[in-house]
């Protein structure tokens, strides 16, 4: 007997391929409408062929955000599929690829021709496997800087050679070489400036500027683009500041990258900050803080309650010196949590939270801090009177504080606080420990000299050390001083950076002294007492011992007038 014709299976996917092809066939026709009202050509790119070199033009992370890509090149006109008009990214778009001379052309596409065009740049042979967010440089980049003693010639030949490729790796090529050539020298920073005629590139080596490389304004613009797409920047916005981040992938470790845009005379000022994890991970023993206030300092940040601040301008090492702190302190025991503004360097085993503008602040996020039972709190700045306020409470109620406040010494931070509206009678149960910090370049080991000092300069030294409550502390001997052997435009005679430290300690005296706020001169003058190391006393005794030079201290401190 046959099967039940009720009970045999339907089979819909005949059907199914023509609704698809129907819908397929309406979305073109909606495409064809819309481009008559935007006054565009329409065009149907099941019908054409993408052409790679075309594609290339435009980075694909950049096609995604401004709904926009290349599909065809001849000389210098350029077809462009456009499935957005109204998107806000694609003027910029726009302008920069007129910047590198192209005559473009604007067809409205379909979202399905649209992805044709992007579903292409996986077949590019020289296409890059990247995420938003994510800038990955391979090791190969840092071959030949390796090879050439990394050197600032060896990096400005690298750029030339990526400068004058012709290929949608281009812009990632001369990414490639900033970071890997940032990396290799040691820097910090990388400022990309616009001037009239062309865009200068300096480093930041050891917290001073160098002059690395010149680029064109094709180039520029190129980069614009590209540092804006990975750092969620609006690529439309070129007239407010902006600020972003993304995350640089090397083979060895990741590092994250902090943009900021500023509006210039001739573009956007752009600065890359390199917040490389590897630097706190450094022990708060190899800063440079000087023994007796190391000792002292151990004690301090362990304790139950208190406040400890750290004191100085950006760029001081700040942040480091608390992060230093704070793995020195952590066990599974203790719950720590942070606030920051941004988070600058991701520390396992702590729960870090980020302010958010004005729906998440320092104050507000405080707050919630102590409702969840930390040990310790990390505030990232204390700038504000409802902040300063809460966090002296929560020094007053059990917890441990760490925070930062922009004054030039630590004596100048209690002035600071009343100025910010705080309460000067709670300062002496509240804050334990007030620091300030400043880096000087070290001198290259391999690169130093001996030098007599002058007459002068004995002068001075005698002068900084009259008064010192610890004797043992005033150096043994003041006649020679160091400085590099050998000085030249690649190799200063400098590597790497320490840290001059100075601390203020809570006692009675001070805390009663403290009540009616007096001015910093006065508190510089009450603590001299306590017996510890000034900054410009710490940066002269490191200079003597042929850790630094005495002109880089001067450069960094104020140090006294024979």
């Amino acid at each position: 007997m046959p099967d039940d014709p009720k009970k045999l299976p339907f089979d819909t996917s005949k059907e199914e391929s023509e609704l698809a092809a129907i819908h397929e066939r309406e979305e073109e026709d909606v495409a064809r409408i819309l481009s008559e009202k935007y006054g565009m050509p329409y065009a149907d790119l099941a019908l054409k062929t993408v052409n790679a070199d075309a594609l290339r033009l435009i980075p694909e992370e950049e096609a995604r955000a401004t709904k926009a890509a290349a599909f065809d090149v001849v000389a210098k006109k350029l077809s462009l599929a456009v499935n957005d008009p109204h998107n806000p990214a694609l003027p910029a778009l726009l302008e920069e690829l007129a910047g590198r001379g192209y005559d473009v052309a604007k067809y409205l596409v379909s979202k399905k021709s649209f992805e044709k065009a992007l579903a292409r740049y996986a077949e590019l042979s020289h296409a890059i496997e990247s995420k938003p967010g994510v800038f990955r440089v391979p090791q190969a980049a840092f071959a030949k800087l390796a090879a050439s003693d990394h050197s600032k010639q060896a990096l400005a030949e690298e750029f030339d050679r990526a400068t004058a490729e012709e290929s949608l790796e281009r812009v990632s090529r001369v990414l490639e070489i900033a970071f890997a050539g940032a990396i290799a020298l040691r820097a910090s920073d990388i400022h990309l400036e616009p001037e009239s005629e062309k865009t200068r590139l300096r480093l930041r080596i050891d917290g001073l500027l160098t002059d690395a490389y010149f680029f064109d304004a094709r180039t520029y613009h190129q980069l614009n683009s590209r540092i804006k797409v990975l750092s969620g920047a609006k690529l439309n916005i070129t007239d407010r500041a902006q600020d972003g981040r993304f995350t640089l992938d090397t083979a060895e470790k990741q590092i994250e990258i902090r943009a900021s845009f500023i509006p210039g005379a001739y573009g956007e000022s752009i600065v890359l900050r390199l917040l490389d994890p590897e630097t706190t991970r450094v022990s708060y023993k190899e800063l440079g803080i000087p023994a007796k206030l190391l000792e002292r300092l151990e004690v301090e940040i362990r304790r139950a309650n208190g406040m400890l601040l750290n004191t100085g301008p950006t760029g001081s090492g700040k942040t480091t010196t608390l992060y230093s702190f704070l793995r020195e302190i952590h066990t599974p025991e203790i719950k720590i949590i942070t606030i920051e503004d941004p988070i600058e360097y991701h520390f396992e085993g702590i729960v870090q939270t980020q302010v958010e503008g004005e729906k998440y602040t320092f104050a507000e996020g405080l707050r919630s801090i102590v409702r969840q039972d930390p040990d310790v709190i990390m505030v990232g700045e204390i700038r504000d009177a409802e902040t300063a306020g809460i966090a002296i409470q929560a020094a007053l109620t059990g917890h441990f504080v760490f925070s930062t406040v922009h004054t030039n010494d630590a004596a100048g931070t209690f002035p600071r606080l009343a100025d910010l509206g705080a309460d000067p009678k709670s300062f002496g149960s509240a804050i334990t420990v007030s620091m300030a910090q400043r880096l000087v370049r070290k001198l290259d080991p391999s690169n130093k000299k001996a030098r007599p000092t002058t007459a002068a300069e004995q002068a001075m030294i005698k002068k900084l050390f009259e008064n010192v409550a610890d004797a043992s502390l005033a150096p043994q001997q003041i006649d020679t001083v160091f400085e590099p052997a050998e000085a030249t435009e690649e190799k200063t005679g400098y590597k790497g950076r320490i840290g001059l430290f100075e601390a203020i300690f809570m006692d009675d005296e001070l805390a009663h002294f403290l009540r009616d706020n007096p001015p910093e001169g006065d508190i510089r003058r009450a603590v001299a007492k306590q017996g510890y190391l000034t900054m410009a006393q710490d940066g002269v005794l490191k200079a003597l011992a042929g850790v630094t030079s005495l002109e880089e201290v001067a450069g960094t401190v104020d140090l006294p007038r024979p």
